[in-house]
């Protein structure tokens, strides 16, 4: 029995042995794949901008793939696409830029930001050329930085103006006998349309009209300009539907060629010198991230970066949301640093809840009493997401920035007939006060509770209404004029006062360089990278694949259409400060 027990312990304790061993030598393995040493990219490179990749703020990294050495997996935040494009305007290494110009997956403020850098990298002489088979308009918008534009002989370049279709399911809530029982403050704040109505209103489709009309000019203007084409004729394009194949793109001059892959890459080729028995030596921005030193590390003092993507949410936030705790404990270690001479708030954010916006508002306004605060808006910057930005010293925007929409709304769904008639489900209990259950799907609202309700959405209106009349230094009576839940574009936020300027997040760093008294400074970008061991044991690293899974399974479109719908029921009963709509293009 004793050598049993012997021979058992040794096993147990070679395997527990072992076992540490190969975690420790995984760790190494992927510390190593994942760390920031330089990385060699060779000689006569060509960057690949490939616009199908969506640029988030932050990095996205795929750790599994960086174990087996493929940086390419890595896609960096857009600020560092931006920043790595100014760098390899100067580097040797790097001859020019390739665009893969099929769709877009990023925002128009997004493009715009990119297609600075790449006017910006034109300055150096070296080449850009776009290719895509089917060029998107969207595309198409950033491509026509480039000196070339080339598209497949059997593809085209989309041109057919910008569309938006909202849905509406105020009739299946009909069917089902379900009142949304839905509350809101200001004319334009048309985010429960969807539940209310079974079209838009007189006052959302103004408003989407011109914000539509001002993004879609915008293109004009850029293509007009790019490829010397006056903006009636680009617009008579698309209204008699004149581009419908690559060749009536190539007739009215909106691609340089039509060339098949192949041709493409030779003619890369002769442009480096090379024979066409020769390989292209490609970089993705996921691997010159690893070889150029685009990091701005003075030591002047430090200006945090502090990115807020995705939805306003109380409490912790999930990987793409802006959790209240998370965000308040961020600006305030930035406030409380004496190392940090300013601080850049990207938001990029259509909005969320009203309590948490209000929560990191608070925040934001104690640390512009200590050191200079600017916004910079990303794609978004509309509801809650204008809510946390009003407060800043200076707001920047891109003219194409979807910003404003000041109001409130909050829904509480009475289903007692879709229990009753349709699933034959009734309720009943007791309660020790008349409004103790108030809200319960099971029942609907009284007058009264419908009064408090609507009462608590009109001061948090009001609320929303001071804090942008302060932020701002304009009269509350002023602020209701312009408010009332409108969604303006950035460009016409200057002109009714809630933006500052256009400018990207270069120029907004730049401002808060300026405002601090600093020259020589070091940035640090917040909220931090997680570990490999972290982001393999984060749930959201599961829920990313999830995703990816079912958006392959049943399509983008169908996807988006859940996630609305998902949407709703999140916000069931909680005041919200959100855009009114998820604005998609066709």
């Amino acid at each position: 029995m004793k050598s049993f027990l012997k021979i058992f312990l040794a096993t147990l304790v070679a395997l527990i042995v072992f076992g540490i061993g190969i975690f420790f030598a995984l760790s190494i393995i992927i510390s190593n794949a994942t760390s920031p040493g330089k990385t060699n990219i060779g000689s006569n490179g060509v960057l690949v901008l490939d616009l199908n990749q969506s640029f988030k703020e932050q990095k996205k990294s795929d750790v599994l793939n960086s174990i087996f050495d493929n940086p390419s997996s890595d896609i960096p935040g857009l600020y560092d696409v931006v920043r790595m494009i100014h760098y390899a305007k100067s580097d040797s290494s790097i001859k020019g830029i390739y665009i893969k110009a099929n769709d877009n997956e990023n925002g128009f403020a997004s493009s715009e930001e990119l297609r600075q850098a790449l006017v910006d990298f034109k300055k150096s002489n070296k080449f850009i050329i776009a290719y895509g088979n089917v060029v998107s308009e969207q595309a198409y918008y950033i491509s026509t930085v480039a000196d070339k534009i080339y598209c497949n002989p059997a593809g085209g370049v989309e041109w057919d103006g910008f569309s938006v279709n909202l849905l509406f399911m105020k009739g299946l809530l009909d069917k089902l006998e379900i009142d949304p029982q839905i509350f809101y403050a200001g004319k334009f704040k048309s985010a429960t349309e969807p539940l209310r109505v079974s079209q838009m209103t007189d006052a959302n489709r103004l408003q989407t009209t011109v914000w539509l009309n001002d993004l879609y000019n915008n293109l004009l203007l850029r293509t007009s300009a790019a490829r010397n084409i006056d903006t009636a004729t680009l617009h008579q394009l698309a209204n008699t539907g004149a581009i419908q194949t690559a060749n009536d793109a190539l007739k009215y001059g909106l691609v340089d060629g039509l060339k098949y892959d192949d041709e493409v890459k030779n003619e890369l080729l002769k442009r480096l010198h090379k024979s066409e028995k020769d390989e292209i030596n490609w970089v993705s921005f996921g691997k010159y991230a690893k070889a150029a030193d685009f990091h701005r590390n003075g030591n002047g003092g430090k200006i945090d970066i502090i990115y807020a993507q995705g939805d306003i949410v109380d409490g912790k936030g999930d990987k793409d949301e802006i959790g209240s705790d998370d965000y308040v404990k961020l600006i305030r270690k930035a406030r409380l640093d004496d190392d940090v001479k300013a601080i850049v708030f990207r938001v990029n954010s259509p909005g969320g809840s009203s309590m948490a916006s209000e929560a990191i508002w608070r925040e934001v306004m104690l640390a512009k009493q200590k050191k200079p605060v600017i916004v910079s808006m990303g794609d978004y910057a509309a509801s809650g997401g204008y809510y946390i930005s009003c407060a800043a010293d200076s707001i920047f925007a891109d003219e194409t920035t979807i910003t404003g929409s000041i109001g409130v709304f909050s829904i509480l769904p009475d289903m007692q007939k879709f229990f009753n008639d349709k699933l034959g489900i009734t309720f009943d209990g007791v309660k020790t006060a008349p409004y103790a259950d108030m809200g319960s799907v099971s029942r609907p609202l009284t007058q009264p509770e419908k009064s408090f309700i609507q009462a608590s959405i009109d001061t948090i209106y009001n609320k929303f209404k001071t804090r942008v009349a302060d932020g701002r230094k304009k009269d509350i009576v002023y602020i209701d004029s312009i408010a009332q839940g409108r969604v303006w574009t950035g460009k016409r936020g200057i002109g009714v006062g809630i933006v500052d300027r256009t400018g990207t997040l270069q120029d907004a760093v730049n401002c808060a360089a300026r405002m601090a008294k600093i020259s020589d400074y070091r940035t640090r970008e917040y909220p931090e990278q997680k570990t490999w061991l972290e982001e393999l044991t984060d749930q959201s690293y599961s829920a990313q694949s999830n995703q990816k899974a079912l958006i392959k399974e049943i399509g983008v479109d169908q996807y988006n259409l859940l996630q609305e719908v998902k949407q709703l029921k999140q916000i069931s009963g909680i005041p919200q400060s959100r855009l009114p709509f998820t604005i998609g293009f066709h």
